[in-house]
């Protein structure tokens, strides 16, 4: 009959749809490779050029006197009485920075600093990558050094890096064990540093994972280590989702979840109440609560450059990328509350108590010389344009190993329990004794440590060995 053929026509469908769904589920796992092209104009028909040139960081006697120029010529506002740091940067601390700028920074001998580990650059999808490349000074008989990506974010750069990189290529000469040593390979993002920014829209975080896949593969590495936080933390997710196969191991000091559910809402009003039943731990209680103020207000108060950078980056960057001063002001006030929030409270932003001056402005010359402000700032944009847990690789979880150090002062606290959602393989997660976002730089050491330990526990148990 007409609906006995009807009805299992129905059953069919439904069948084949639960069989796709059951089975389709393990086919999701991997995002796809984004092989975009983002050089200028039309894509040539040659093949790309992959050969990988040295790198060295130069300056021009014109940029420092037009840098100089500049700088004497900076107009200062007035701040008001006791702000401290609370309507940004002060004014009357900003002049420090900058008479310090101008008579006691040493650029060249900064350059000279940055030399101190070979650069490279090749060119991937159309535009130049750059990237630091150290392998350890020794190894000892039979060892071999594990490759070891790392990727900076915002208002960062692969300088960042520079006191930590020691600690994993000869962790012995710094009185870390040695049971494992690395070879790091720090790129610039696409827009940041010495990396040519994207000439097309749409260079996202997935574009630049697929940029950094390609990356290893041509430097021969077909198994590596990524490490990352601020925009590397999802750099280095989206590369472990293109490539779980590859990576053995993710590193994480910032983890954020961008897809919330109603059990995170949940513990939101009640995890105070009922830490036990969302898998809260004490430390989770004492730096999510209260959450008005510890989550809403300060995401609030501290996210109006993220809505600026996600919408008009090319105004706002207008401005930055003519004035090194407003550069200065810009950045540095990232660099003081990110660092610990408590420093708003302070005349100089507490800037100089974890950081010194010639760090903070070696970073600062960095984006200066390169004029890469506005290209990094659109990263946000094209991040964030189509909206917050649209993208595919927002709704994919990562199966790679991971590991997550949870720094105190890091703006937002993701605890374990809303981790373990997105980052399915967590094999350690540790409550950091102190720091902020700015982890490598801040605390070199710290961060060490739990890469190596991570890296031991995943090596000695073979975690990452395919299924």
């Amino acid at each position: 009959s007409l609906a006995g053929i009807m009805l299992l026509e129905v059953f069919l469908v439904l069948g084949t749809v639960i069989i796709y769904f059951l089975f389709s589920k393990k086919k999701e796992e991997t995002l796809p490779f984004k092989d975009g092209w983002w050089g200028k104009g039309q894509k040539p028909d040659t093949e790309e050029d992959t050969t990988i040139r040295p790198f060295k960081v130069e300056t021009t006697e014109e940029e420092l006197s037009d840098l100089f120029r500049r700088l004497d010529q900076a107009r200062f506002t007035e701040p008001l009485e006791n702000s401290c740091f609370h309507y940004g940067i002060n004014s009357v601390y900003l002049r420090k920075v900058v008479s310090y700028w101008k008579n006691q920074f040493n650029w060249k001998k900064q350059v000279e600093v940055l030399n101190k580990y070979p650069h490279f650059k090749t060119k991937i999808q159309g535009i130049d990558i750059h990237f630091v490349h150290v392998k350890p000074p020794r190894l000892s008989e039979g060892q071999s050094a594990k490759p070891l990506l790392m990727v900076h974010g915002w208002p960062g750069s692969f300088y960042e890096f520079y006191k930590i990189i020691p600690l994993l290529t000869d962790p012995a000469s710094h009185g870390l064990s040695d049971e494992h040593v690395f070879e790091v390979i720090c790129p610039s993002i696409p827009g940041y540093g010495f990396s040519e920014a994207p000439h097309k829209k749409d260079f996202n975080s997935v574009s630049a994972a697929s940029v950094f896949y390609e990356l290893m593969l041509r430097l021969g590495f077909n198994e590596f280590y990524a490490q990352g936080g601020d925009w590397g933390w999802l750099i280095c997710t989206n590369l472990a989702q293109i490539a779980p196969n590859h990576m053995k191991g993710l590193h994480l000091n910032l983890a954020s979840v961008s897809k919330m559910g109603f059990t995170h809402l949940l513990s939101v009003l009640l995890g105070r109440y009922f830490p036990g039943l969302f898998g809260f731990q004490e430390e989770d209680i004492r730096r999510m609560f209260p959450f008005l103020e510890k989550g809403l207000y300060r995401i609030l108060s501290e996210s109006g450059y993220a809505h600026i950078q996600a919408t008009k980056p090319d105004t706002v960057g207008c401005g930055l990328n003519d004035s090194p001063v407003g550069l200065a002001a810009y950045i540095l006030e990232k660099f003081s509350s990110w660092t610990d929030m408590e420093f708003q409270n302070l005349e100089d932003g507490g800037l100089e108590r974890k950081f010194n001056l010639d760090d903070l402005l070696t970073n600062i010359m960095i984006y200066w010389v390169s004029g890469c402000i506005v290209s990094s700032m659109r990263f946000y944009k094209e991040n964030l344009q189509k909206g917050i847990g649209t993208q595919k690789h927002e709704k994919l979880t990562v199966q790679v190993p991971t590991g997550i150090a949870s720094f105190p002062n890091e703006i937002i606290h993701t605890p374990q329990a809303w981790a373990q959602k997105k980052y399915t393989n967590i094999v350690s997660f540790h409550f950091m004794p102190r720091g902020g976002h700015f982890a490598a730089l801040e605390e070199p050491e710290l961060l060490a440590k739990d890469i190596l330990q991570f890296v031991g526990k995943v090596e000695k148990e073979q975690l990452w060995k395919k299924k």
